[in-house]
């Protein structure tokens, strides 16, 4: 029962990572039309309520929350509106590949967390893949043309990393670890318009909307429909879900895919090359991840099979 509960939480892990990594494909056409990050934010949560609210209806989930809870909610629902708008607003001083790449910085923030608030050991296992992934995710982010990075961009990838970390814990260490996760994602969704709504409101940015740059209605709409499918709904989804399985720091680490899945795109969708460098880095990633899955169980089979092959070649004594 444990084992089959741990698949779920990868599962549910690689799932969330793959899709938060979608952002950028249904992002920056919204972006290239005219459109300020914080609208795109707005709509993007406000159409993800109701598809939200809509499954949990299919499956009998209760909106039903109490006081305290309800605050609880209210703050990580700030603090998951606050990632996605530094995240999307870092877009505008770099390229998002290289924004989606810094933001990866957040497993070592989740892992700080919990070795210095809850006093979680980090096994030198943990460690070492953190250390593969990241050397991973460098390679995925390199951009080749010599440019020096937006210090101004750079902040508010960190800014979004930080946020994205305090929730991942929270989530786990709170008390909504007791609420279904359709309801703990719904509600997050809901505070987090309030985020967009007060900005909006208190004048720093305006509304726009799909279109009013002259492009194709019919594909901005559904990039929206998009973003509040993939990288908001099915991602919260399973990221509450994972961390409620396998607890904060490994669902971090899974999170090393999403630039994964924003390679795959761009190769997929925008023409891009894959580089040795990208290939390099992907199987870095990929098995530092396959050894967060497997365990130090998967690290001791690997011993026992080595040290049965060192048997197969056994060393000849020197003659004095």
């Amino acid at each position: 029962m444990l084992a089959s509960t741990k698949v779920k939480g990868y599962i549910l892990g690689i799932i969330a990572a793959a899709s938060y990594g979608t952002n950028p494909l249904f992002a920056l056409p919204l972006y290239a039309d005219g459109m300020n990050p914080d609208s795109v934010l707005l709509l993007r949560y406000l159409a993800a309520i109701p598809v939200v609210a809509l499954i949990m209806v299919m499956r009998g989930r209760s909106f039903r929350v109490n006081r305290r809870q309800l605050v609880t909610l209210a703050v990580f629902g700030i603090l998951m509106a606050l990632s996605s708008l530094t995240l999307f607003l870092s877009y505008t001083y770099m390229d998002a590949g290289i924004a989606s790449t810094l933001l990866f910085v957040y497993p070592i923030m989740v892992a700080v967390i919990m070795a210095g608030v809850y006093k979680e050991r980090i096994s030198k296992l943990t460690i070492f893949c953190i250390a593969v992934a990241l050397t991973g995710i460098a390679m995925l982010g390199n951009a080749g043309d010599g440019e020096a990075l937006s210090l101004v961009g750079v902040g508010i990838v960190m800014a979004s990393s930080l946020s994205y970390a305090i929730y991942i814990v929270g989530i786990n260490k709170s008390s909504l670890d007791s609420l279904p996760t359709l309801t703990v994602t719904f509600w997050v969704l809901v505070f987090g318009v309030f985020l967009f709504v007060g900005r909006l409101l208190a004048g720093p940015v305006e509304l726009t909307l799909p279109g009013g740059g002259g492009g194709n209605q019919v594909l901005l709409w559904g990039c929206v429909a998009g973003l509040a499918i993939f990288p908001t709904a099915v991602s919260f989804l399973c990221t509450t879900g994972s961390i409620q399985y396998i607890g904060s720091t490994p669902t971090a680490i899974l999170g090393a895919l999403e630039p994964v899945t924003a390679v795959a795109i761009g190769i997929c969708v925008f023409g891009e090359v894959l580089t040795i460098t990208d290939v390099v880095g992907i199987i870095l990633i990929i098995g530092a991840v396959s050894v967060i899955v497997g365990g130090s169980s998967a690290v001791g089979h690997l011993s026992m099979q080595l040290t049965r092959m060192r048997r197969l070649f056994p060393s000849l004594r020197k003659r004095r």
